[in-house]
């Protein structure tokens, strides 16, 4: 009885990979990276939205501000990846065109945030809005964006960590960058490059946990204005490191350690001063001298 159940239960020896990441509609090609990028971003200011209002701020203002936030983190995302790694655009054989070329992927998640929050803050003076409530009521939903954004990886076969025979490893195939689709064999099959560490299903489940130990912070309401934001830019880099730990695909190095590890401590950093920094304000404040 025992070796009959055994001889019929399939255990899964990978995690699979899509081999198609792009279709087209009425010859408009849909990208599933963009797609995940625009659901993430849906997901993150629904909850924002409902979170400033929450704190007084009329419904939709969210979106309002958003519209600079996303489009300067756009920018910044894209900014950060050619100049992070500018050999596929202007190193030997490069295309200097394609750094343009955003829907193929390649968004540096430390761009993104950086310009996106000085866009969130250009929309937060002109729509009226505190920038520290907006950063505070953005911080859990911009953490399930990224997670979110995290598959659009998954279906680009991309960012993978090293090779591996664990269970949960993922299938990675080699990948066709223009078509958006695997490399086929001469029978049409899909060409496997190896199994790797899922980096971008651990990357994104971390994100997962970061939203919601923020929002469970946020609901005890014992942290001065601008310290959630501050958790979240201490946290992320956090879970990012060990990603980065884990990866073993060509990146630029200083002292022979990746670059995005030395941003990872730096924005770490960041964080902690933020959320110091927030907490002394409110400090000061109450214990400035009251006027006769």
């Amino acid at each position: 009885m025992t070796q009959a159940l055994t001889v019929g239960l399939v255990v899964p020896t990978s995690i699979p990979s899509p081999t198609v990441a792009v279709w087209h509609v009425l010859g408009i090609p849909i990208r599933a990276y963009a797609l995940c990028i625009v659901a993430g971003i849906f997901v993150a200011g629904w909850l924002t939205d409902r979170r400033l209002q929450a704190r007084g701020q009329p419904a939709g203002v969210t979106f309002d501000i958003s519209v600079y936030a996303v489009v300067a983190g756009i920018i910044g995302g894209r900014l950060y990846h050619v100049l992070t790694t500018p050999q596929p655009y202007f190193g030997a054989g490069g295309q200097p065109w394609r750094a343009l070329a955003i829907w193929e992927g390649g968004l540096g998640i430390w761009g993104a945030i950086a310009l996106g929050a000085a866009g969130a803050w250009l929309g937060c003076r002109r729509h009226g809005v505190a920038f520290v409530d907006f950063a505070d009521a953005a911080a859990p939903g911009v953490a399930l964006a990224q997670a979110i954004g995290r598959w659009g990886n998954w279906f680009n076969n991309e960012l993978h960590g090293r090779a591996t025979d664990l269970p949960w490893g993922l299938t990675i195939h080699e990948w066709d960058q223009g078509a958006g689709r695997a490399v086929t064999d001469s029978a049409g099959h899909p060409v496997v490059a190896g199994t790797f560490q899922p980096t971008f299903l651990y990357e994104s489940l971390f994100l997962v946990v970061l939203a919601v130990v923020l929002l469970r912070l946020d609901r005890r309401g014992a942290l001065a204005p601008g310290q959630l934001f501050g958790i979240y830019v201490a946290g992320y880099p956090v879970g990012r490191v060990v990603v980065e730990l884990l990866r073993d695909d060509f990146a630029n190095t200083i002292l022979g350690v990746r670059v995005n590890v030395w941003v990872s401590a730096l924005v770490f950093l960041l964080g902690v001063w933020v959320y110091r920094r927030s907490g002394r304000t409110v400090s000061d404040r109450k214990t400035e001298p009251l006027e006769s």
